[in-house]
Order: C-alpha cells, then sequence, then structure tokens
C-alpha cells in the first residue's frame, strides 16, 4: 500500500515561498513571531535558511520590538518547551537541572535573563525566555553559530509583578524577587555549575536588573568567559555608531572630534555602560581618561546628575558633575542649553521625552546634531525619526534602538541608522568562541566596536550612514570576529594556539568556513510506506 507524504508536485522553493506568503497574510506582529516559533518547531533548517534570505523583514519580528511583545504574552503563547528553565527552587540542585539539556558537549554559547528588566519593559519574570530564544536566533543568522551549540536560559527566581502573580496561566514560580543575599548565592552556585556542566560555553547576561547587571558581570568577568550585553554590547555599538556620526557632524562644523560633547538622557545599567564604553572614542582622539569623563554628561528622573546629590546609586557617581554648583537643573531643554552637547543619546524609555523644543535647542548648537534615541521598543522611543527629521530640516544624524523606515523630506529621502545590538554581540561571541578566550576584555568588546565602525562600503559611506545595512551582518560579524579574535590574542587571554599561526586572510578566511550554514534542502518527492 502507497501513501503521499507530501503532495506530487511539491517543491522545497515554493514551499519556501508559501511560508513567507503565510508569514506575510498576519496583519499584528505578535501573531507573525508565534507563526515564525511554530516554523521553526516544524522545520528549524526551513526557518533559518528563510531568516538568512530575509533578516531586513525578520529581524524585527525575532527581536525587537515584536519580541517585547511575545516576552509580555509567553505564559498565554507558550507551545512547547523551548529552553532551559532555572528556578529559584532549583537551589541545591543546579547542576543536576542543567545536566539535563540535550546537547551538552555541543553546547558553546548561553544567553541567560532572570527577566528582571526586559528591554523597556519591566520585570517579566518567567516570561523573559524569548529575549534569551530572540538573541541565539540572531547569533545562528547573524554569525552562523551552530543551532545545537545555542543554549537559551531563563533564570526563574520569581517576579515583583503582581499581575503576573494572579495571572492563573503564568508559568513562572509565584513569589516575590529574592533579596541581596539569596540571589548572590543563587548566583554563585549557577554559574559553577555552568562551568561544570558547561566547560567550553561562553555566557551572555541579558536584561538583569540595573544594579544586579552591573554587580554581577563585575563578580563573574575574570572568573568566567561572560559579558553583558546591556552594558557591553550597548555600549560598544553606540561607539561605532558616535565614531561615524562624529565624523559627519565635525565635518559640517570643522569641530575636531576630541571636543565633542555627550549628553546621556538616562542613567541606567545601559546609559552608564553605555557612557563608559564611549571614553574610548575621546581616549582614541587624544584625551586623556580624565579628560574623556569631562566629555560626558549624564541626566536621570532628577535631572543632570551631580556628585552633590543625596542618596546618589553607586554606579551613576562615575559621571557625576563637580562642576556645576547652581540649583538642581531638572528641564532638558535647560540642560541642553548648559551643557551645549554635540550628541544627545537617550536610554530612558520616555516615550517622546525628546520633544521637539529639545531637538531644536539641540540644531541651536549644532550644524549637524548626533540624536541617537535608543530605548526599546519603538513605543519607548524618546522621538520618533519622521518628527526628528522634520523638527531639524533634515540635518539630524540620528540612529534609534528599534528600526524606523526611511523619510522623505524636501527634495531628499533620509535613511535612519539603528543602534542595534545584533551588529556586534554575535561577532563577539563567535570571535570569543573561537579562539577559546578564558574572559572577555573590554579591549576585545573596543575592538569589535571598531570593527564595526570602519565596516561601512563606499556606498554606505556616501549615503552617510552611521551602521552598515543589514544584509551585510555575516561579511561585519566576521570581521568582528577577527578583531575579537586578535584582541584576545594580544592580551593573551586565547587558547587556541593555532590561529596565532595564521596570517590575517587565513584567519579571515577560518571564520567564514565555520559559520554554519543551512543544510542545502533536497527536494521532497512522493514516497511509499
Amino acid at each position: 500500500m502507497s501513501a503521499t507524504r507530501f503532495p506530487p508536485h511539491f517543491t522545497n522553493s515554493d514551499h519556501r515561498q508559501r511560508c513567507l506568503v503565510q508569514l506575510r497574510s498576519k496583519n499584528v506582529p505578535l501573531e507573525k513571531y508565534i507563526y515564525l516559533n511554530g516554523l521553526k518547531g516544524r522545520d528549524s533548517n526551513l526557518f533559518y535558511d528563510i531568516l538568512l534570505e530575509n533578516m531586513q523583514e525578520m529581524v524585527p519580528i525575532l527581536y525587537t520590538p515584536t519580541v517585547g511583545d511575545a516576552c509580555v504574552n509567553y505564559s498565554h503563547i507558550w507551545r512547547r518547551p523551548e529552553g532551559l528553565y532555572v528556578s529559584i527552587e532549583d537551589k541545591g540542585r543546579i547542576r543536576e537541572v542543567l545536566s539535563t539539556w540535550p546537547n551538552l558537549h555541543d553546547s558553546r554559547i548561553a544567553v541567560v535573563t532572570d527577566g528582571s528588566r526586559i528591554l523597556g519593559l519591566g520585570d517579566l519574570g518567567a516570561n523573559g525566555l524569548p529575549i534569551s530564544i530572540g538573541k541565539l536566533d540572531l547569533y545562528i543568522a547573524a554569525a552562523g553559530i551552530k543551532p545545537s551549540s545555542t543554549v537559551p536560559i531563563c533564570l526563574d527566581l520569581g517576579t515583583n509583578t503582581q499581575r503576573y502573580l494572579d495571572d492563573p496561566l503564568y508559568i513562572g514560580v509565584r513569589r516575590p524577587r529574592p533579596e541581596a543575599a539569596e540571589m548572590d548565592a543563587f548566583m554563585e552556585e549557577f554559574m559553577e555549575a555552568m562551568r561544570e556542566v558547561f566547560p567550553n560555553l561562553l555566557v551572555q547576561f541579558e536584561d538583569f536588573s540595573t544594579d544586579n547587571a552591573f554587580k554581577y558581570l563585575d563578580v563573574f568577568r575574570h572568573k568566567y568567559p561572560v559579558f553583558n550585553d546591556d552594558i557591553q554590547g550597548t555600549g560598544s555599538v553606540i561607539l561605532s555608531g558616535l565614531v561615524n556620526a562624529a565624523r559627519l557632524s565635525s565635518a559640517a562644523s570643522n569641530l575636531p572630534l576630541a571636543d565633542h560633547k555627550i549628553l546621556f538622557f538616562g542613567a541606567g545599567s545601559a546609559g552608564i555602560g553605555v557612557a563608559k564604553q564611549l571614553l574610548s572614542f575621546f581616549t582614541t582622539n587624544g584625551l586623556t581618561p580624565e579628560e574623556a569623563r569631562s566629555r560626558i554628561y549624564t541626566v536621570d528622573s532628577k535631572g543632570l546628575i551631580t556628585a552633590d546629590r543625596k542618596g546618589l546609586q553607586e554606579h551613576k557617581k562615575f559621571f557625576a558633575r563637580t562642576d556645576y554648583n547652581g540649583p538642581p537643573m531638572t528641564n532638558l531643554v535647560d540642560i541642553i542649553n548648559y551643557v551645549q552637547p554635540t550628541a544627545l543619546l537617550g536610554l530612558s524609555t520616555l516615550r517622546n521625552a525628546f520633544s521637539e523644543d529639545v531637538v531644536k535647542a539641540m540644531c541651536n548648537h549644532n550644524k549637524r546634531p548626533i540624536i541617537f534615541p535608543l530605548s526599546n521598543p519603538v513605543h519607548l522611543s524618546e522621538v520618533d525619526y519622521p518628527d526628528a527629521i522634520q523638527w531639524s530640516n533634515g540635518e539630524v544624524i540620528f540612529a534609534s534602538g528599534s528600526p524606523y523606515k526611511p523619510v522623505a523630506h524636501g527634495n531628499a529621502v533620509f535613511e535612519p541608522g539603528q543602534g542595534n545590538n545584533m551588529y556586534i554581540f554575535p561577532g563577539i561571541g563567535l570571535g570569543s568562541i573561537l579562539s577559546k578566550t578564558r574572559h572577555v576584555s573590554d579591549g576585545m568588546v573596543e575592538a569589535a566596536a571598531f570593527a564595526l565602525a570602519y565596516s561601512l562600503n563606499d556606498e554606505e559611506k556616501a549615503a552617510h550612514l552611521v551602521y552598515p545595512r543589514l544584509s551585510r551582518i555575516r561579511e561585519i560579524s566576521a570581521g568582528i570576529a577577527f578583531a575579537v579574535i586578535r584582541q584576545s590574542q594580544k592580551e593573551k587571554l586565547d587558547n587556541n594556539a593555532y590561529l596565532r599561526t595564521l596570517p590575517d586572510a587565513d584567519l579571515l578566511g577560518l571564520i567564514q568556513d565555520k559559520m554554519w550554514q543551512p543544510p542545502v534542502l533536497q527536494m521532497r518527492t512522493v514516497g511509499r510506506l
């Protein structure tokens, strides 16, 4: 007896197109996310094949901004196990829980979140797992990390968001988040167990609360191969964009690069992490570290951050001003007029914080002001691209955290930049894995930033872009991985001695050869049982 497994005229190319038609027929971004999630579960090779061919279309679904909706609703859209949950209730047996992962020996990269500060959406608890899944999808697509070597992990430590605790479908443990001592003990056991179970694993921390993000990066960065994408990845990608934006701004004003001034609106883990990374912009242009720090100003919900403010959080003290002795300055326009920055960076998650008055104040002090509203997702952006173009009469040098479409103004079409971490972290991860680095150093992160900045091709430079186009992401990731490997070798952090023997061209070729591609999909035909 015969049976038809596939229609008699089925072809893979037709089916690939059929999947795209089905995807595009859905009008709600979250429904697109659910569809793609199901496709990956049914046929992961086809999913990654389509992703690689349609990065510009699919990344905003799998990553920011739609992944935010997926996290908020994850307990309600959950369909199947996708990652590894490690619960606070697993304390004392975390090693046993980690050992249940099916690809122990292949595992090379883990993205770990505790769901406490997902994008700008707050404490989502166990609903944060899609962040880890989405980041790893981008490792696979952008840097060719083999899917079986990825480990998405959500630390289920409770939540302080009452609506989740009250939700009968919430998939996490129903308790408030632990106090510091309990959390610290859990993290120590978790990281030690990770090293024992996954001896070849690079760990990326993702979307921890501000204080914990800094704390656990500092505690673990010299003990394990670990980095924090919110602090180091965001800082690196914004450093890269600033390098190119400052060149454009200086070309219009003749201002020396070392004379730029940066105003940060938002001083959480991302804001301060980015600010620290941008110190190297100034030091590479001849300033001392102290002079570099003096070129950076920070603003939080209470206004300009000054050293004499009572109760100032520890991570905010580094950039606190000692040269302002007036009354608290809380109005952003007043702060801009006082500081006269060349660049305004938003990491506040305050929608429309950069009003028309703010943009025009920046224009009053700069021929081509640099304005980077970096908060994710779009509904938390400090200013929308069409408004920034209109209010600046097309003079703004713009990059955002979320994607925007090109805007027509006057007789020109303006193309926005997107300061997207996916430009950086896949290359850092690939380079760290291939070099078998013991630690991810500040120098490696900085090398990644400058590799990205210098990756613009002639056409992108002519278009005055600050970031390369996403269609070249694998080429870009290879170049970043190359820079990361060489920096790891320079600092003697690498454990892959063979790579040291390779000339530059051969090393770059090896990196490209190591990038995973979806297997060639053989055309399926009618079969018999």
